[in-house]
């Protein structure tokens, strides 16, 4: 494993970690962005652009343009857009926090997803051990509230879940320790951009 550009982040530094394709980045990843910053009192926002997601049968844009268009939507110095899974080689996040997590001793990681993966990352290899590693932010997508408070994970972890109220020390609680917030949602999502032509695979925009 080779990393050339390992993100900054000193111990006692809160950073979340937002794992996707990006294939567009749009403006729903700025919002949760914002949002994670300011409820869980981050100091930073990674974008994880990924390889591409092993669930998915179709493989993502080329990673070059994606990381290109997510650093031109990331208007905040504290987002910060990096490659680092596809430098680790590792496609599942439950690999990718093997390596990364052991680098940076002392950083307050919190996992970012967006409601609709809550709903569905019982199908992630390994995904208790997500859990059970780091804390996790979760931000409410249009029509999935309801789906992801009865999915699995939220059963399976509902011991360990916090009440938005206590949003902002997420990142001081020992894992498992999960929040689920609600509030003002964007309805923009990748899916959708694709299919109206505004972005293609190969690079060309309808």
């Amino acid at each position: 494993m080779i990393v050339r550009d390992w993100p900054a982040a000193l111990p006692g530094m809160r950073v979340g970690l937002l794992g996707g394709s990006f294939d567009p980045p749009h403006e729903g990843h700025l919002h949760i962005t914002l949002r994670a910053l300011k409820a869980f009192r981050l100091d930073r926002v990674w974008w994880l652009v990924s390889p591409g997601n092993p669930l998915k049968p179709r493989g993502p844009a080329a990673i070059a343009r994606r990381m290109a268009a997510a650093r031109g939507i990331a208007a905040d110095r504290r987002i910060v857009v990096t490659d680092i899974e596809a430098q680790m080689g590792t496609r599942m996040t439950a690999d990718m926090l093997d390596r990364l997590l052991p680098r940076y001793r002392g950083v307050r990681f919190v996992w970012l997803m967006g409601s609709d993966n809550l709903a569905g990352i019982h199908h992630w290899e390994r995904w208790e051990s997500i859990f059970e590693r780091v804390p996790v932010g979760v931000l409410a997508r249009p029509g999935e509230q309801v789906r992801a408070g009865l999915s699995p994970a939220a059963r399976r972890f509902a011991h360990a879940r916090l009440r938005p109220e206590a949003a902002a020390g997420l990142p001081l609680r020992e894992p498992p320790a999960w929040c689920l917030l609600t509030g003002p949602m964007v309805p923009h999502s990748s899916t959708a951009l694709r299919a109206l032509g505004l972005w293609s695979t190969n690079g060309a925009r309808g």
